[in-house]
């Protein structure tokens, strides 16, 4: 197929997208059993697994593939070797073949390809987090109202039953009484990606424009270009949009049952220390939601209790997961399980459960059906979600020194408990809250009607709410 200029591509999407969307929905509401053909834009990690996912859907054919990289690409082919294979997403979103597409891609890539596919009258399963900035998540949302499109994030516990059987013991049945605060964690170790002293070469079967897109041509220094971008700014959101998007899913989904989309005041901090590497992103890093209700506190380190170790450092509860604070006791959550207990540590309750292929057959359904009521993760939900987590980045970026008095003037057991921790676990690697390296915001407001920074500190923490796209890859305004 004839590679599109993007000036022609987006002219022929926006003209065919209304038509595409109208054929597409009288298709599936027709035959809700008709098979549904997936294109996959990106065919890395990530992708794989969501294939074999997928896979086990009825009716779902993997019939494109799409990839700047020849290698993984190749590897894709070989084991979907009927399906279709580009290295432009641009020409798998055209080809009339392909009903939905699964965006895999670098976080940087995640809102525009979804953008440009429900634009051309696709449906969409976009891995998390939605965004890499709080504003093109928004233009996602808006894409979605526009195009009349089916846009499910890629949060796969919304889709475990496990979910309605913890929201029902805690809010109906009352089990543990009036919730008082949650604390979510993230400890799981990560070593150094190095740091070299010239760029890193870029492998002649990349293609390598393609795999930046929206992001920035900056020179590399890390040893390895794939996942390892996850620490880079300029294409990810670090461990917070990593797996942070995923307890505090939990946490809006579980504990406030999606009544608050986006804290209204927000104080983190933390920072990259210890590895001397070239990531930009903290690898500890902690954060205090303001939600005018039920607070909630998030500590988050990619280190080791102490230099050479092989455990994460002591905390409350999962090293992945949360723990809602109550009158009566607490409870305990993580992916695929969960236990309540009382007020003197007896185990009163268990849940165990399950998201994969779940998620992936309730996209499938409401794209048969053409029906987004449906979704268990969709695309607005997936962007409050996300939201906590880019306000947590926001909010590191944007610190100065670390003020004590500025962190004790949250009156917060949760939060002093979580700072003593932190304090505690820098010493162990030689720091202290006092190091240059360590930053803390002020406390910031947020509109949450706006999703915009007000107050004293606003101009330095909007600043990181939309990023500078390159030419040819910009975001659009959806209105």
């Amino acid at each position: 197929m004839k590679k599109l200029e993007r000036r022609e591509f987006l002219t022929r999407t926006l003209a065919f997208g209304g038509a595409a969307a109208l054929s597409t929905t009288q298709l599936k509401a027709a035959n809700a059993n008709s098979d549904v053909n997936l294109g996959f834009i990106s065919c890395g990690g990530r992708a794989g697994q969501l294939m074999g996912q997928f896979s086990k859907v009825d009716g779902v054919n993997i019939a494109g593939l799409c990839d700047p990289d020849e290698n993984r690409l190749g590897l894709a082919k070989q084991r979907f070797p009927k399906a279709e294979g580009w290295s432009d997403l641009r020409d798998l979103i055209e080809s009339d073949t392909i009903d939905a597409v699964v965006v895999a891609t670098c976080n940087h890539w995640h809102c525009l390809a979804a953008i440009w596919a429900m634009q051309a009258g696709k449906d969409v399963y976009v891995e998390k987090p939605l965004s890499h900035s709080q504003w093109e998540g928004k233009q996602t949302v808006a894409a979605a109202r526009k195009y009349n499109r089916i846009c499910q994030l890629g949060t796969q516990q919304r889709s475990d039953p496990m979910q309605t059987e913890i929201k029902k013991f805690l809010h109906e049945e009352r089990g543990l009484g009036n919730l008082i605060a949650a604390r979510v964690n993230r400890y799981g170790i990560r070593p150094s990606i190095g740091k070299r002293n010239t760029p890193l070469p870029i492998d002649k079967n990349l293609a390598y424009d393609l795999w930046l897109g929206p992001a920035q041509d900056q020179p590399i220094y890390r040893k390895a270009l794939h996942y390892d971008w996850h620490w880079d700014w300029n294409t990810g959101s670090g461990e917070m949009g990593n797996w942070g998007v995923h307890v505090l899913d939990d946490v809006r989904n579980n504990v406030f049952q999606d009544a608050v989309s986006l804290p209204k005041r927000i104080l983190g901090g933390g920072g990259r220390v210890a590895l001397n590497d070239a990531g930009q992103s903290p690898n500890v890093h902690f954060a205090y939601f303001d939600t005018g209700t039920i607070p909630v506190v998030i500590g988050l380190s990619n280190l080791p209790a102490e230099p050479g170790g092989k455990k994460s450092p002591a905390h409350p509860g999962p090293s992945s997961g949360y723990v809602v604070y109550c009158e009566g006791g607490r409870y305990e959550g993580q992916r695929g399980r969960g236990v309540a207990y009382d007020y003197d540590g007896k185990v009163i309750r268990e849940f165990r459960g399950n998201g994969d292929v779940r998620h992936q057959q309730n996209f499938i359904d409401a794209v048969r059906a053409q029906d987004r009521s449906i979704l268990n993760a969709e695309v607005e939900v997936g962007n409050d979600s996300t939201g906590w987590c880019n306000l947590a980045n926001v909010a590191v970026r944007c610190g100065n020194t670390y003020s004590a008095d500025t962190a004790n003037g949250v009156q917060l057991d949760q939060w002093k408990d979580l700072l003593g921790e932190m304090g505690q676990h820098l010493q162990s690697h030689n720091l202290s809250f006092d190091d240059d390296s360590i930053k803390l915001s002020p406390m910031l407001e947020l509109s949450t009607e706006t999703e915009t920074f007000t107050g004293d500190y606003a101009a330095s923490a909007n600043q990181f709410l939309k990023r500078e796209y390159r030419s040819g890859f910009e975001v659009p305004e959806i209105t």
